[in-house]
């Protein structure tokens, strides 16, 4: 998957210089990226990744001869062998496709990446770290909390920060399949946030994930407190807490971030 920032650095160079757009077209067997995965080349730079090593090399210096003027077939067949110093095994069919300003437009569309919706409670240190291990991945950040002047003043460009309060009024509004963390500097709040996130399951089941920051004790007293409010186990059981992938047990915030990225990125529909 490529990033939002690296649809908007080729489109945006476009309006300078023209590039050969090189998109994996279709693949066999083992290869590095898969199809759909793109690249700008321009006569100096480029912008994005096929998959690195050889081929990715003999698929720039192909589109740069085109960007001299040479003609070649639209598609060509590399065999990812020993021809080009690779062991993958596989085949890619490259797509290669000069391009000018005059079809940023259109490229910012069809390149742009697919992108996992995802809502953060709490602008915390964990908070931070998660917002600034996700950034860079093909998720759609909504950071939300109850306090004011709480957000950094800068923040990656995609991340959109939203005050809420109540915080949990803000759980209404989330777009369909999103993945919820919940983590603010309040475990009163926590609750909150979770009761609403399995109100809206209980009306309309469309929100992919609730992770809740915290100890298995932690998670016991909300499970009771829960329980108070009318929700059954089944209900409960919607609820993941601790988050992060097992068997990761640092507790140091950028820890914490890579092991709930690495849930999500696991979790995430192909």
């Amino acid at each position: 998957m490529d990033s939002g920032s690296d649809t908007t650095s080729f489109t945006t160079r476009l309006a300078g210089e023209p590039a050969v757009l090189v998109t994996v077209e279709a693949t066999q067997g083992s290869v590095p990226r898969e199809a759909g995965a793109w690249m700008g080349v321009f006569a100096r730079d480029v912008v994005g990744t096929i998959g690195g090593g050889h081929v990715e090399f003999s698929a720039i210096e192909e589109a740069r001869r085109r960007l001299r003027g040479e003609a070649g077939e639209p598609v060509r067949r590399y065999a990812l062998g020993p021809s080009l110093g690779q062991c993958c095994g596989g085949v890619v069919h490259l797509r290669f496709e000069p391009v000018s300003a005059g079809d940023a437009a259109r490229l910012r569309q069809r390149l742009a990446p697919r992108l996992s919706p995802v809502a953060l409670f709490g602008g915390g240190h964990v908070g931070r770290a998660i917002v600034a291990a996700l950034a860079p991945l093909p998720f759609d950040l909504t950071w939300i909390d109850s306090r004011d002047e709480i957000f950094p003043a800068e923040t990656p460009a995609d991340v959109r920060c939203e005050h809420s309060d109540p915080v949990q009024a803000a759980v209404a509004g989330l777009p369909a399949t999103a993945s919820v963390l919940i983590m603010s500097f309040s475990h009163a709040e926590d609750l909150d946030v979770v009761a609403a996130c399995l109100a809206r399951q209980r009306q309309r089941g469309d929100l992919a994930f609730i992770g809740l920051i915290g100890s298995s004790t932690k998670w016991a007293t909300f499970r009771h407190r829960l329980a108070e409010r009318g929700f059954g186990e089944p209900e409960l059981a919607q609820v993941t807490c601790p988050i992060g992938l097992p068997g990761i047990a640092g507790k140091e915030p950028a820890v914490i971030a890579a092991s709930v990225a690495a849930q999500l990125l696991q979790r995430r529909a192909p």
